[in-house]
Parts: structure tokens; C-alpha cells; sequence
């Protein structure tokens, strides 16, 4: 951790205990894990990318982490997660690239225990208070349909323009009140990534 320089960490917890009308019980409960970073290729153009993708790792393991105790539960009772990056207006998007894609997704895996579904990723350029909407898909079955979402994550004070904000969200559940079919969480297999 000691390449990546953090200005603040963070942990934004959800709990949806009503859905119009409709009792959720259990809540279901979505927490999202962000560091704003110093992009150390701010303003310039560099080749080798390196760096970020150390950072990337880092980040996985640490945000991953921080979400799956947010939620006060075993690395194995998350369900779902997502993972995006804003990069201020003096980077680009090849850097958010960079941290999320290559080396991110092992330690995040690491953390939800298992993780066989590519995790569902966003990128975007923006300034103060822009908001990211993390997708989420099942950790282990991509076709789990009641858990695909998305959380909205937004801090006003970042990304400043020589920064990076990372989010990782990790949910306990899906969406409340899923009811538009197709595979279900318990009896996804997570052989593939898919079913």
C-alpha cells in the first residue's frame, strides 16, 4: 500500500428494510467501500501503466475487505459485487482501466470467498460530487437476474482533478422484491462464472 497515496477513505452501508409498500425482511443490505487517490499520472502521458495496476491490487484487497465487514458477515455470505472508478479532469480513462481491470479483481475475490462471475465494472471522467453508479451482478453466477443492480456512490469533495475515486460495492442479497425470473441465487453453482 505504500506506492498508493490515499487523501480519504470511505464506507457507505445500505439496508432497504421497505420497497414500495412492501416489507423487506430480511433488509437487503449493499455496502460500498471508496478511496479517493492520488493519480500519480496526472497531467501527463505515461506509457507503462504499472503502477496503477499495483494499486489496483492494493485497493482490491483493502476495499473488498472494508465492504465485507461493513456488512458484519463471513467473506462466504457475500452475494454480489461491483467495482468503478472516476478519474479527475487532469487523468484519463485508461488509468481508471488500469487500477480496476488487471490485477483488482483477485484480491476482491479473495475477500467475497470465491468470486467465479467477472465482476461488473464502470468508469467514467468527472469532477467534485460526480456520481458512479457500481453495477452488481452475483459473485459466482452471472446469470442470477435478481441480482443484477447498482449502487450510486458519490462524494463531494472528489475526485479532485489529480485524483481517482475507486468504489467496490459488495451486497448480502439482491435486489428487494425480485420477481422477473431465471436463474436463482440458491441454485447457482458458480462452476463457470455463469450458472
Amino acid at each position: 500500500m505504500s506506492k498508493v497515496k490515499i487523501r480519504k477513505l470511505v464506507t457507505i452501508v445500505e439496508d432497504i428494510h421497505l420497497e414500495i409498500g412492501q416489507k423487506i425482511a430480511p433488509p437487503t443490505r449493499r455496502a460500498a467501500a471508496i478511496a479517493v487517490i492520488e493519480n500519480p499520472f496526472a497531467g501527463r502521458h505515461q506509457e507503462d501503466l504499472e503502477a496503477l495496476m499495483e494499486i489496483g491490487a492494493a485497493l482490491g484487497k483493502l476495499l473488498g475487505e472494508r465492504a465485507v465487514a461493513a456488512l458484519g458477515i463471513e467473506p462466504s455470505q457475500a452475494e454480489s459485487y461491483g467495482k468503478g472508478a472516476i478519474v479527475g479532469e487532469n487523468g484519463e480513462l485508461e488509468h481508471a482501466a488500469a487500477i480496476l481491470h488487471p490485477r483488482l479483481g483477485g484480491p476482491l475475490r479473495v475477500a467475497v470467498e470465491k468470486g467465479a462471475a467477472l465482476v461488473p465494472s464502470s468508469k467514467k471522467m468527472g469532477g467534485l460530487a460526480t456520481p458512479l453508479d457500481v453495477p452488481l451482478g452475483h459473485k459466482d453466477a452471472a446469470y442470477v437476474r435478481s441480482h443484477f443492480d447498482a449502487m450510486e456512490v458519490r462524494i463531494n469533495d472528489a475526485p479532485r482533478a489529480n485524483e481517482i475515486l475507486v468504489a467496490i460495492v459488495v451486497t448480502d442479497s439482491g435486489r428487494p422484491l425480485p420477481r422477473v425470473g431465471g436463474l436463482e441465487a440458491k441454485d447457482a453453482e458458480g462452476k463457470d462464472g455463469l450458472r
